[in-house]
C-alpha cells in the first residue's frame, strides 16, 4: 500500500494575485508546516482571505507558484475550508453533513454513525433534525465546521469564522479549533480579532497590502514584533 500524499508543507514560491490592475497579493513567499495553528492577521484588504483561498486551491496564481507537499496540483487533495457566512443546504444539520460524507465517498451504510460522531463532536448532537437554515448563527457555523472534518481533511482552512458571532459562540468555535488542531489538523485561519489570535496560535503570519511584513512564532511576535508595521498595528496604529 502506498503512504497517503500530504499536502504540507504548503509552500508559497513568490505567488501573486491579481484582478485586473489592481495586485491583491504581492510576491508572497511563505512556506506553512505542520503544527499549531497559523494565524493570518492584518488591516483590512491586506489579503488575508486571498491567501486563504489560494492555499485552498479555490483561485490560481497569477504569477509564482503554490506547491502542496511539494505538488503543484490539487491531485489527492486533503484540505477543507469555512467561510465565514457558509451557505446552509436546505436540508436537516444531519443531511448537510450527510451531503459531505457522501460527496467524499463514504458508504451510506457507515452515515448515520459518522453524522452523529461529527454532530457531537460540535455540539450539535441533539440538531441533527433540525433544519440547517433555522439554527442560530453560532449553530450554523459550527454545521459548516462539521460538514468540514467530513472530509477528514489534513489541512482546514478558516476564514474569519468568528467575524459576526456573539461572544459564547466565538469561544464554542475556538474550542472546536483547539481540539482539531490537538488532533493532528493544521490550521490556517484569517482573523481580525487580535485576541484570538493570541489564544489560538503557533505562529502568525502579518500582512499589509498583499505583502507578508512578518512570520514568527506568536510569543515572538506579540512580545516582541520585528517590523515597524507590525509594532504600530499592535499597539492599535492605523496601518495602511
Amino acid at each position: 500500500m502506498h503512504a497517503a500524499m500530504s499536502d504540507l508543507p504548503i509552500s508559497f514560491d513568490e505567488a501573486s494575485v491579481r484582478a485586473g490592475t489592481v495586485t491583491i497579493l504581492d510576491r508572497i513567499s511563505l512556506t506553512i508546516s505542520p503544527g499549531a495553528p497559523t494565524l493570518l492577521i492584518g488591516p483590512n484588504g491586506s489579503g488575508k482571505s486571498t491567501l486563504i483561498r489560494l492555499g485552498m486551491g479555490l483561485i490560481d496564481a497569477s504569477d509564482g507558484r503554490v506547491h502542496w507537499g511539494g505538488r503543484s496540483t490539487d491531485e489527492g487533495t486533503r484540505r477543507a475550508m469555512v467561510f465565514q457566512r457558509p451557505v446552509m443546504l436546505r436540508r436537516t444539520a444531519a443531511e448537510n453533513v450527510a451531503y459531505a460524507l457522501a460527496s467524499r465517498g463514504l458508504a451510506r451504510t457507515e452515515h448515520a454513525e459518522r453524522i452523529a460522531q461529527l454532530l457531537k463532536r460540535v455540539g450539535l448532537g441533539n440538531l441533527g433534525d433540525r433544519p440547517a437554515r433555522r439554527l442560530s448563527g453560532g449553530e450554523q457555523q459550527r454545521l459548516a465546521l462539521a460538514r468540514a472534518l467530513a472530509r477528514e481533511p489534513e489541512v482546514l482552512f478558516l476564514d474569519e469564522p468568528t467575524a459576526s458571532l456573539d461572544p459564547a459562540s466565538t469561544k464554542a468555535v475556538e474550542d472546536i479549533v483547539r481540539a482539531t488542531a490537538a488532533s493532528g489538523v493544521k490550521i490556517i485561519m484569517a482573523t481580525h480579532d487580535l485576541g484570538q489570535a493570541r489564544r489560538l496560535a503557533g505562529d502568525i503570519v502579518f500582512l499589509v497590502r498583499g505583502r507578508v511584513i512578518e512570520h514568527a512564532p506568536a510569543e515572538q511576535f506579540f512580545s516582541n514584533p520585528a517590523t515597524p508595521e507590525a509594532g504600530g498595528f499592535l499597539r492599535g496604529d492605523l496601518v495602511i
